[in-house]
């Protein structure tokens, strides 16, 4: 049986209607968030037939995948950018060294006459994204190496334009220019092919995604170890995010991309929500002294201070807290078996409905599915908002872990978003929370993956859910003749 890939989608107005009720004027006025048919169950939905004659007529895709960079040049007539910021945690990559020695080569930023574009390994609601290469480096051996490849987004602006999205577009842009996190993708360049194309070199990762990889794992889900740490990272990720004012609202494990060392890289940012924080420390040290209470022959002023000291060489250090707490947005965005109750009930919501996707995330990854998947989307939105969670009988140990690991979900999915884990303190209340206490979080970069990607493997994401066959496929043949975007 094969399982479709969940597309992340905008709530159609049949959806919202079959909910709790809303006011006639409230669902005429998010109308214009219903650029998607919700009919087809679990979100099973592609751009191809909407986008696919506008895509076909235009000018790149005139652009021969072998052609030389004259006839680049000529076919694209680019408007090339400022060059990508240089980011630190990445620094040491090979991939940096080739970007940093192109780049010496010439007097301008990188463009489209620098890279060489491979094969399409994706596509999502507003982009396509290829397997591309440096030019420079075609003719070094180590070219084809997962080291030396690059994922270049494409973006066409027309067809963006005519579903609406162009902001999202333009949002995700400037979200991929301020990141820099070993979990987060790395920027390398950034450019125009033509006044109607927008391009983002991003680094490949040849191990596919998490969606793929659990259903090559046994009873299609993960163990409580290999979920544990894939979750963890997931976590660092989202923490960074919401210290950036970045609310992500579209985590599912066909976002989470596994690197050529096994870690994991968030992706996609087009259904971001920008605002700000105001990082804080956190104290929770103030909480009354109970264990020296009663009465003593000490005077009061020399207990107060003994308490005093007690606090600050036994309790608890402060935690670092920053929570894009402002965040508002009425937008009905994501993927209908990952969006919170108050977007499903057609409210406002803020940066909990991170920690709600979370928590189905961290389900899906241990069940093998998630909690409140009905036979068509109406009925998962429903099922969002009114049914309580159930956890499957017989899955999994009865131990401790898997006892926390219910714990946690059970206090993410909280359909109260003011009573859920993470609202108030947002990572640093997650973090704290017993199933990772088996983890070192600063050091998990350092930490080996419970998989890591065989070379040559996993260069496409997935569009089967089938188990993995023993030999690889053989390679599809590459159309030269055009670029086909979509």
């Amino acid at each position: 049986m094969v399982a479709a890939v969940r597309a992340p989608v905008s709530l159609s107005k049949p959806a919202m209607m079959e909910l709790s009720p809303l006011p006639a004027a409230a669902v005429m006025g998010m109308e214009r968030y219903s650029d998607v048919d919700t009919t087809a169950p679990n979100s099973s939905l592609s751009s191809a037939s909407s986008t696919g004659s506008l895509a076909r007529c235009s000018s790149l895709s005139r652009l021969s995948f072998d052609c030389s960079p004259s006839a680049a040049v000529a076919s694209c007539s680019p408007t090339r950018s400022t060059p990508a910021v240089f980011r630190p945690h990445r620094s040491g990559d090979v991939a940096w060294a080739a970007i940093r020695a192109a780049s010496t080569t010439s007097a301008e930023p990188l463009g489209p006459r620098d890279f060489k574009l491979v094969r399409r390994i994706g596509g999502g609601d507003i982009g396509t994204v290829y397997l591309c290469r440096l030019r420079s480096s075609s003719a070094s051996p180590a070219a084809e190496s997962p080291s030396c490849l690059y994922a270049m987004k494409v973006v066409d602006r027309r067809a963006v334009a005519k579903k609406q999205k162009l902001e999202r577009a333009a949002a995700e842009k400037r979200i991929l220019r301020l990141l820099d996190h070993p979990f987060l993708p790395t920027l390398f360049a950034d450019f125009d092919a033509t006044r109607h194309f927008s391009c983002v070199v991003m680094e490949f990762c040849p191990g596919g995604d998490l969606h793929s990889l659990r259903h090559r794992m046994p009873s299609r889900r993960f163990p409580i170890t290999s979920a544990r740490f894939y979750a963890a990272e997931v976590l660092l990720a989202l923490e960074y995010l919401h210290m950036m004012g970045i609310v992500y609202r579209d985590l599912k494990p066909e976002n989470v991309l596994i690197r050529a060392d096994g870690h994991i890289m968030l992706t996609d940012f087009d259904l971001s929500l920008e605002s700000t924080t105001s990082p804080s420390l956190d104290d929770e040290s103030d909480e009354p002294d109970t264990a020296a209470a009663g009465v003593s022959c000490f005077p009061d002023h020399f207990l107060r201070f003994k308490r005093r000291r007690r606090r600050r060489r036994c309790g608890p250090p402060p935690r670092f807290v920053a929570e894009p707490v402002s965040a508002r947005s009425c937008s009905f965005v994501g993927t209908h078996e990952y969006v919170a109750p108050e977007v499903a009930s057609g409210g406002a919501h803020g940066a909990a409905v991170d920690w709600w996707a979370y928590g189905i995330f961290l389900y899906e990854l241990l069940y093998g599915r998630t909690p409140f998947a009905g036979a068509t989307n109406e009925a998962t939105l429903r099922n969002i908002v009114r049914r309580p969670l159930a956890f499957p009988s017989g899955s999994g140990s009865c131990g401790p872990a898997d006892a926390d690991a219910r714990d946690l979900i059970a206090r993410l999915l909280a359909k109260d978003p003011a009573a859920r884990l993470g609202s108030r303190r947002g990572a640093a209340d997650v973090k704290s929370h017993p199933f990772f206490k088996t983890l070192n979080l600063a050091l998990l970069r350092s930490s080996r993956p419970p998989v890591v990607p065989g070379a040559g493997t996993g260069l496409h994401r997935s569009q089967s859910c089938k188990a993995a066959p023993t030999t690889p496929p053989p390679p599809k043949p590459v159309n030269t003749t055009r670029f086909d975007l979509f």
